[in-house]
C-alpha cells in the first residue's frame, strides 16, 4: 500500500479528503486511511482496551494525526468494524430477555432443529439457551398459515407476562409467534401493547428482524439482535460521541455480516446484521486484492490474536450462505461465508491431564498477550513458539508498539518442555505443528462442503498472523502459490474502506413453481425491489442500485433448499422453464444429480440491494528482475536443525525483487516466515508471491 491508492471517482477538487476504514479484532484495532487528494495511504495498529472498547479508536486517530499528519475535520468516509455484538454473544455477557410466543410453543428454541452440535461425540451437548425457559411466556394467539387469524392476541395474558418478565429482570422482550412470515399483525399488536405497559423495555418482533419461514430460525435470529442490542447500541452511541467531539464531520458507517456497510443508527436496531462483520471485512478486502492482482481463485487465511478464520474466494467474488455460527449459534441471515477455528497468535499452548500437548482455544488476548510481548503474560502462546524458533523477534511490532522479549518467551515455553521432557525448540516447533494440523482440519472441510480442489487455489494469508503460519499451512494442503498483500495486517481495515453498501431482504413465497405462481413471485420481487431502494436512500445513497434476486429452491418433499440465482426478465417474461432450469442446473453442481420431472417448490424470494461504494485502485509499478538483498543474516530452527538464513526488510522490497526460501520478511504490521523449497517474487502491485518449487 505505499505505492498509495489513486482515487477514480468522489476525487476532491481542493483540501484534503481523508477516507478511513476501521477494524476492531481481539487483539489490535487496524486502521486504513486513504487521502484521497494524495492517493497516500497510511495502516495503523493500535492495542484494543477491552476495558474501554472504543478508547483504543480515540488512541489510533491521535497516532495517525501524528505521524501522518491526518485531520479528523476532513474525514469524509469512517468505516468501522467491531466485535462488541459477537464477543457479547461468545462471552454470554447480553441483555437478559423474555420471549413471548404462542401457548404450547414454549419449547421453541430448546428444542430448535434437534441436532447434536457434534453427532460423532460421545460427550456432546448442546448450549444452554440465551433465555432459560422460566422466561419464555406462551400467549394464547394463532394465526393460520395462509395469514388468517384463528386466535386474537390474549391481552390479559399479555399484561400478565410482561410484569413477570419486569419481577424476573427482564431488560428486553422478543416477540415469535407462528406463521409472522405469512401476516405480521399479530406480532405488530403485542409489541405495541407491551410498549404501552412497559416502555423501559427494548422490544423486536421475528418478522422485523427477518421474516423467515420456519419458527425456530425466525425466533433465534431475532433473539441473538436482542441479547446484543444495549451493549451494541451503548457502543455506538458512545462511539458517534466521541467521533463529534473530535471533529469529525463523516456520518460512521459500519461493516455487515454480509460485506456491505450500513449507517450507525439503523445498526443500534439490526445488530444482528453486525455480529460477522469483522471476518467478512477481512474477506471483502481479501476479494478487492485479488481482482487487483488477476487472481480468480483464493483461499484466505486471517489470523488474529483469538482464532484464524478461512474463507473461499471465486472469480474475485466471495461466497456467501446462511448458518453461519456466532459462537455456539446459527446465524440465519445471509453472510460471507466464513469457518473459523480457535487458534490464533496469542492461543496458549498446555498439556493436558494425559500429557498430551494442546493449543488453544483459550487466548491470551490484548491483555496480558503472549509472554513476548512483556506485558504480563505468563503462558506459552503460538507467538511465544515463533520467537523460540527464531521466526519472529528481529524487529518491532505493530508500528512499533511492541518490542518482543525473546528471553520472557524462552522462559515460558521452557517451562512446559521441562513438563513434557524434550528440548525448547522441539517443543516450540511441536505448538507451532499443532496449530497447523488443527487449521488444516478445518480448511478441508471447507474445501469438501465447497466441493473444490484447493490445489487449484492461491493461500492469501492476512491479520497479524497470517503470514507467519501460511506459508506452512499452504505446504501441508499441497497448494503451489501463496500470496501476501503489501499490508496483510489491515486487510480487513481496507475491506470497510472500499466496501459497497448491502441490505438484505426476504420474502416467503411458499408456491409450486408454474406459470401461474410467477405473479407472486414478481410481486414480492416488486416490493422488495422498493424496500431496497428505500433502504439505501434511508443510507444517503442517491446514485444507482444493483438489484440482484435469488430464490431458496426445492424439489417437493425435500426438507430444505438451495438458494438459484434468478433473472428480472425470467419474471416479465413469464418464463418458468428457464427458472426450472436454473434450479436444475443448481442442484447438479452442488449434489451432482437431477430430476427433469420433479416438482418443485419455491420458498423464500431473496432481494440484496447494493450501492457501490468508492472506486479504488491500486497504482501499478513496472517490476525490475532482480535479486534481493538481505538486510542481514539469523539462526532459525526450521523443524529438524538450526540453519542461518535471509532476513529481508518489506520495505525495501521493490517490483521484480526476487528471493528463495527459507527466508524472514518482516514489516511494521506482522512478520512473514517463508519455508525452503519457496521461490518468493514481489508483483507490480507489491504483493509478495510464493511458489512452492518442491
Amino acid at each position: 500500500m505505499d505505492g498509495g491508492i489513486a482515487c477514480v471517482a468522489d476525487e476532491v477538487q481542493s483540501g484534503t479528503d481523508w477516507k478511513v476504514g476501521v477494524d476492531i479484532g481481539g487483539t489490535f484495532i487496524d486502521f486504513c486511511a486513504l487521502e484521497a487528494c494524495s492517493g497516500r495511504v497510511a495502516s495503523l495498529k493500535v492495542l484494543t482496551t477491552p476495558e474501554d472498547p472504543g478508547a483504543e479508536l480515540m488512541t489510533g486517530l491521535s497516532l495517525l494525526a501524528e505521524r501522518e499528519g491526518f485531520d479528523a475535520a476532513h474525514m469524509t468516509r469512517f468505516v468501522h468494524g467491531t466485535t462488541v455484538g459477537i464477543n457479547t454473544i461468545i462471552q454470554r455477557k447480553g441483555a437478559q430477555l423474555a420471549l413471548f410466543t404462542n401457548a404450547g410453543f414454549e419449547d421453541v428454541i430448546e428444542l430448535a432443529r434437534l441436532r447434536m452440535p457434534d453427532m460423532y461425540s460421545l460427550f456432546c451437548s448442546r448450549p444452554d439457551p440465551l433465555i432459560s425457559r422460566d422466561m419464555v411466556f406462551g400467549i394464547p394467539v394463532r394465526m393460520r398459515a395462509d395469514g388468517s387469524e384463528s386466535q386474537a392476541p390474549d391481552m390479559a395474558a399479555v399484561e400478565r407476562a410482561v410484569a413477570v418478565a419486569k419481577a424476573n429482570g427482564a431488560q428486553g422482550i422478543i416477540v415469535s409467534f407462528l406463521h409472522s412470515w405469512r401476516n405480521a399483525a399479530q406480532e405488530a399488536s403485542v409489541k405495541a401493547m407491551i410498549g404501552r405497559l412497559a416502555p423501559d423495555l427494548f422490544v423486536f418482533s421475528s418478522a422485523e428482524v427477518w421474516p423467515v419461514i420456519r419458527e425456530y430460525e425466525r425466533s433465534s435470529t431475532a433473539i441473538l439482535n436482542g441479547y446484543v442490542h444495549p451493549r451494541v447500541a451503548g457502543y455506538l452511541t458512545a462511539l458517534e460521541e466521541r467521533l463529534k467531539d473530535r471533529g469529525v464531520p463523516a456520518r460512521p458507517m459500519l461493516t455487515k455480516s454480509n460485506g456491505g456497510l450500513m449507517n450507525a443508527a439503523e445498526g443500534k436496531r439490526a445488530c444482528v446484521n453486525m455480529l460477522l462483520s469483522g471476518t467478512a471485512s477481512g474477506v471483502i478486502g481479501a476479494s478487492w486484492l485479488a481482482r487487483q492482482a488477476g487472481e480468480d481463485k483464493i483461499l484466505t487465511l486471517d489470523i488474529g490474536g483469538t482464532s484464524a478464520d478461512f474463507a473461499l474466494i471465486i472469480d474475485g467474488e466471495p461466497q456467501f450462505g446462511t448458518g453461519e455460527l456466532i459462537g455456539e449459534f446459527p446465524l440465519h441471515i445471509p453472510s460471507v461465508s466464513v469457518s473459523s477455528i480457535g487458534v490464533g497468535g496469542g492461543s496458549i499452548a498446555s498439556v493436558d491431564a494425559q500429557g498430551v500437548l494442546r493449543v488453544g482455544p483459550e487466548s491470551a488476548g490484548s491483555t496480558p498477550g503472549p509472554a513476548c510481548y512483556g506485558r504480563g503474560g505468563e503462558q506459552p502462546s503460538v507467538t511465544d513458539a515463533m520467537v523460540v524458533c527464531g521466526w519472529l523477534g528481529h524487529s518491532e511490532m505493530a508500528y512499533g508498539q511492541l518490542r518482543i522479549d525473546t528471553g520472557l518467551a524462552h522462559r515460558v515455553v521452557g517451562e512446559l518442555a521441562a513438563r513434557l521432557g524434550r528440548p525448547v525448540e522441539q517443543t516450540a516447533q511441536a505448538i507451532l505443528d499443532i496449530a497447523v494440523s488443527e487449521m488444516f482440519v478445518e480448511v478441508e472441510k471447507l474445501a469438501s462442503r465447497a466441493g473444490v480442489d484447493l490445489r487449484d487455489f492461491t493461500l492469501m494469508p492476512f491479520g497479524g498472523g497470517g503470514p507467519m503460519l501460511g506459508a506452512f499451512l499452504a505446504r501441508e494442503l499441497g497448494m503451489k502459490r501463496v500470496m501476501a498483500p503489501r499490508r496483510p495486517g489491515v486487510v480487513s481495515a481496507l475491506g470497510g474502506l472500499v466496501a459497497d453498501l448491502r441490505g438484505d431482504f426476504i420474502r416467503t413465497v411458499f408456491t409450486p413453481l408454474s406459470g401461474a405462481s410467477l405473479f407472486a413471485i414478481r410481486e414480492a420481487f416488486e416490493a422488495l425491489a422498493r424496500e431496497g431502494r428505500d433502504w439505501l436512500a434511508a443510507q444517503g445513497h442517491d446514485a444507482a442500485a444493483e438489484l440482484n434476486l435469488t430464490c431458496d429452491m426445492r424439489y417437493v418433499g425435500q426438507s430444505y433448499e438451495i438458494e438459484v440465482v434468478l433473472l428480472p426478465e425470467w419474471l416479465a417474461d413469464g418464463n418458468a422453464a428457464a427458472i426450472a432450469q436454473a434450479f436444475h442446473l443448481t442442484h447438479e453442481q452442488l449434489y451432482d444429480f437431477h430430476d427433469p420431472d420433479g416438482e418443485i417448490e419455491l420458498v423464500n424470494v431473496r432481494l440484496s440491494a447494493v450501492g457501490a461504494g468508492p472506486k479504488l485502485s491500486f497504482p501499478e509499478v513496472d517490476a525490475i528482475d532482480a535479486p534481493a538483498i538481505p538486510t542481514r543474516r539469523l539462526r532459525v530452527y526450521t523443524g529438524v536443525s538450526v540453519e542461518t538464513i535471509d532476513l529481508h526488510d518489506r520495505q525495501v522490497l521493490v517490483p521484480g525483487s526476487t528471493f528463495h526460501g527459507p527466508a524472514v520478511v518482516v514489516q511494521e504490521d506482522t512478520t512473514f516466515a517463508i519455508p525452503a523449497g519457496t521461490q518468493a517474487r514481489v508483483d507490480r502491485h507489491l504483493n509478495l508471491l510464493l511458489t512452492f518449487t518442491e
